[in-house]
């Protein structure tokens, strides 16, 4: 195989693979831990100021008791773009593809030039060349790992491809009653039309070569194809159904034990997370984080859903989105923090 296999397994992580021999773990809410309700007045007096720092983007969050379902959001209808945390629910509809024979986590799933995304992508950067004749291949499970915890673009898309394409996921998702959530659309797809490209070249896979190519869209095109993204339905979820999949998933509603067990094991172990910061110290926080580049200042979309469980037992998800983001990376990971503080002392 012509390209840094090495490298991609290192860094993407094997350790899902391993899992497949043996229990994963399933973090779900301790019976018989006191869970108080939820202080709503907090959140509804604490959260406009947060969506205030947000302008001109948008902000949403939303909050649920796994053991209760007590859940409160914040903007429940607008659809917002998913980014890279995408590949959770890919993630998700590949595990229920190995729960039905379909797909083994250790299969090599083969790719090819043609098959490589936009960056961040661990395995563009492994990649010799752009020619169309260099192949590789990947076990599914160092493909999910990628995905989840390096928000590897090509990976996503390799993955998705090797269980039907996103028409499969969204099938997928409907099958199990996830509504609001959709997957339309590969990465490389999406990556060149938020900006009025055309259609993704391997040419274009490191981040200068991207960006290049990009800046040669005339500003008005760029500008346009821009205001579609963010308001667009496709590959996005609103509040509401982010939570519902966590909480789907943490009941065991989606997958086996053991395939849950496997993606929650991955969720806990990437690492960063921008609600994490704002948590305290004992608190687990198990998280899918999504994001695009950020040009001339300019953030479109920002993308977080993950489940904090506390030392006593007690589980909630969080979700929050922000788009057409003018703020610093600085300003906008402090926005996510305090917003998981307001949701801890809402939490009490």
């Amino acid at each position: 195989m012509p390209f840094n296999r090495r490298r991609a397994i290192a860094l993407g992580g094997s350790s899902l693979l391993a899992a497949c021999h043996g229990k994963a773990p399933l973090r779900t809410p301790v019976a018989g831990a006191k869970s108080r309700p939820m202080d709503a007045k907090v959140l509804d007096h604490g959260f406009p100021a947060l969506q205030a720092r947000a302008r001109p983007g948008a902000f949403a969050m939303g909050v649920m008791n796994l053991q209760t379902a007590e859940t409160w959001y914040w903007n429940t209808e607008r659809a917002f773009p998913l980014a890279t945390a995408v590949a959770l629910p890919v993630a998700a509809a590949a595990l229920a593809a190995v729960d039905a024979g379909k797909l083994a986590l250790g299969e090599p799933a083969p790719f090819s030039s043609l098959d490589l995304s936009q960056p961040p992508s661990l395995i563009d950067q492994g990649w010799p060349d752009a020619t169309d004749d260099h192949r590789g291949r990947l076990p599914a499970a160092t493909l999910m790992s990628l995905a989840l915890r390096e928000g590897d673009n090509t990976a996503i898309d390799v993955l998705m491809h090797r269980i039907g394409g996103p028409g499969a996921v969204t099938a997928w998702l409907q099958l199990k009653g996830v509504a609001g959530l959709t997957v339309d659309r590969y990465r490389r797809e999406v990556g060149v039309e938020m900006f009025g490209m055309e259609s993704f070249r391997p040419a274009w896979k490191s981040e200068a070569a991207f960006d290049a190519a990009r800046d040669q869209v005339p500003l008005e095109k760029q500008q346009a194809a821009m205001d579609h993204y963010l308001v667009d339905p496709r590959d996005s979820s609103t509040v509401p159904a982010a939570l519902g999949f966590l909480g789907m998933l943490s009941a065991g509603d989606l997958l086996s034990r053991a395939s849950a067990g496997r993606l929650l094991s991955l969720l806990y172990e990437a690492q960063g997370g921008l609600f994490r910061s704002g948590l305290r110290p004992r608190v687990a926080f198990a998280r899918a984080l999504g994001s695009t580049p950020t040009d001339l200042g300019f953030t479109p979309a920002v993308a977080e859903m993950g489940i904090a469980t506390w030392p006593d037992g007690r589980s909630y998800v969080l979700a929050g989105f922000l788009v057409g983001s003018t703020a610093t990376a600085d300003a906008r990971n402090a926005l996510f923090a305090d917003a998981a503080r307001l949701a801890e002392r809402a939490i009490g």
